[in-house]
């Protein structure tokens, strides 16, 4: 059983900025309050993907049943081109879009809080901005996990920086227990609580990040800065077995991907078979490969190319591209090709669930790409800026870091914003809130988060069972089944093999953080045992 509360939740990928979120809430905050202080926590005391060099999702649902969408993903400077990783044959230059400072997009976290909180908060900005100073300035302790990680990451954080970033490093390493202070980063969020969106996309600290994109050849300028947007987002819907579903759509895979792995997946009787059972891995991992194989060709930012939504969507053609399922054979994925309509992402992103005592809703998938970045801090302001250029198709066929190929939907192109997995979700049962959910992941947040969904609805799991569940992944291309080590006995496995499928054991996949509303009313908060995840409540 996860943490159980009567009235609110948050849970997220820290036991610090968990807290924040609560401290909000009891001071008489909402959700979307607490949603921006654990945001804000987060950049402090989980670098590795807390952020406010990166950029994310919000899907909010208020107690009176409105449903929103808020995007805030980075965007491609404005003297970005599609060759701009390639060398003078036309080949990939290795590592130019995911380390240092030319693979960094325009950031939008912080536009995307302020944008939430001036719709949705009740609380003033400063009071939900402070509690991330204040761990910033007077530091925190550092957990085994991230005492592993800044260690993990010592050489490129000197590799990749104009200038030390001294907070992030120690001689002789860091050890759990030990205390951070981030004194550049919290004269930075004291710019940001005192003068909102406009004290990081202008004055000092915007003049730091220019500064630094100028050491390093970036491209990032304040014209860039100064232009960006959050926008306001329709949500993807779609229903499964009775339930609504509510995701994000472009410039996420996410939304569109989910509804179309629920639909396919509707008309089998999942509940008859275990979760793991070799029917229902064969029948997902065969749905998974025909959705990714869409999602390579047609999605992208829906502002600079037209993403057939509908079509991708609907039943009857949904119903078209399982023709070709076999019960009894995998469906090589050099035969799966995408759907032709008449039309022209590290694993080290985070998710943060929160209810509040008045029934609203908040569901934030927020993201560096790759595990702290592009590894470069902006030297004065102390916050690591994001790799987020590399889930563009750099070359349309070549893989990105997670193994994802895309093509002309998702070229580089100025101002555009990258495609991403990333899928904070919410789901009403009987025209109620039923579940929060999303993850981390790269490619695999989309098959967590369906995997979740599915334990909950057609294996009546509880919250904390669901997310703890063993997980298994499929993407097209490689072909390949991922599975963790415990997800599939040696028997299943053999199984699936003779079916036709490749299986490969791979490290923990995603990090779901999820809230679900028990019949009897109360607030069960699932925190994934993967990571340092925490649930709390009251």
């Amino acid at each position: 059983m996860g943490t159980v509360a009567d009235s609110a939740m948050v849970v997220s990928a820290h036991p610090l900025a968990t807290a924040v979120g609560v401290e909000i809430m009891q001071r008489g905050g909402n959700a979307i309050d607490a949603a921006v202080g654990v945001q804000f926590a987060l950049a402090v005391v989980y670098p590795v993907a807390g952020n406010i060099g990166g950029g994310g999702f919000m899907m909010t649902r208020m107690h009176n049943g409105e449903v929103t969408a808020l995007d805030y993903r980075e965007k491609a400077p404005l003297a970005a081109h599609r060759d701009m990783y390639l060398n003078d044959s036309g080949q990939v230059i290795e590592d130019l879009s995911v380390l240092g400072h030319l693979a960094a997009g325009v950031p939008g976290t912080v536009a995307g809080m302020w944008e939430a909180h001036q719709r949705y908060g009740q609380l003033p900005w400063a009071q939900v901005v402070e509690p991330a100073v204040r761990l910033a300035a007077e530091g925190f302790l550092l957990t085994e996990k991230e005492a592993e990680s800044y260690n993990g990451h010592a050489e490129q954080l000197v590799q990749y920086n104009t200038v030390a970033p001294a907070f992030l490093l120690k001689a002789e390493g860091w050890q759990p227990g030990d205390t951070v202070r981030m004194p550049e980063l919290a004269s930075t969020l004291m710019a940001i609580r005192d003068h909102g969106m406009d004290g990081f996309y202008r004055g000092p600290v915007a003049d730091l990040l220019i500064a630094e994109m100028a050491r390093g050849q970036g491209m990032i300028t304040h014209e860039d800065l100064q232009t960006y947007t959050a926008e306001w987002r329709t949500p993807v819907a779609t229903q499964y077995r009775g339930h609504h579903i509510f995701s994000m759509p472009p410039p996420s895979s996410g939304g569109i991907a989910l509804a179309q792995l629920l639909t396919l997946l509707e008309g089998y009787p999942l509940a008859d078979w275990a979760p793991h059972s070799v029917e229902k891995v064969h029948l997902v991992a065969e749905a998974e490969r025909r959705v990714y194989a869409d999602r390579a060709t047609h999605l992208g930012d829906s502002d600079f190319w037209e993403v057939p939504m509908a079509q991708l969507t609907d039943s009857l053609y949904l119903m078209t591209r399982m023709l070709t399922f076999d019960p009894e054979r995998a469906t090589p994925s050099d035969s799966i090709l995408a759907g032709q309509f008449a039309v022209a992402e590290s694993e080290q992103t985070t998710h943060y669930s929160i209810v509040d005592a008045q029934g609203n809703a908040v569901s934030v998938t927020t993201t560096l790409n790759g595990s702290m970045g592009s590894h470069v801090v902006v030297a004065g302001a102390g916050f690591l800026l994001n790799n987020e250029m590399d889930d563009f198709s750099i070359k349309p066929g070549v893989p990105n870091s997670y193994g994802l190929v895309g093509g002309e939907a998702n070229a580089i192109a100025a101002g555009k914003r990258m495609l991403s997995s990333m899928s904070p979700t919410l789901v009403e049962k009987e025209g109620q809130l039923y579940l929060v959910v999303g993850t981390p992941g790269g490619s695999t947040i989309i098959t967590s988060v369906l995997q979740t969904i599915v334990n909950v609805i057609d294996h009546g799991m509880n919250m904390q069972q669901a997310v703890a569940y063993p997980r298994f992944h499929h993407q097209w291309r490689p072909d390949q089944i991922f599975v963790e080590a415990e997800a599939l006995d040696a028997k299943t496995r053999a199984a699936l093999r003779a079916l036709g499928h490749t299986v490969v054991e791979r490290e923990s996949i995603g990090r779901v953080d999820a809230i679900l509303i028990r019949d009897d009313g109360k607030l069960e908060g699932g925190a994934d045992p993967r990571g340092d995840d925490t649930a709390l409540g009251y």
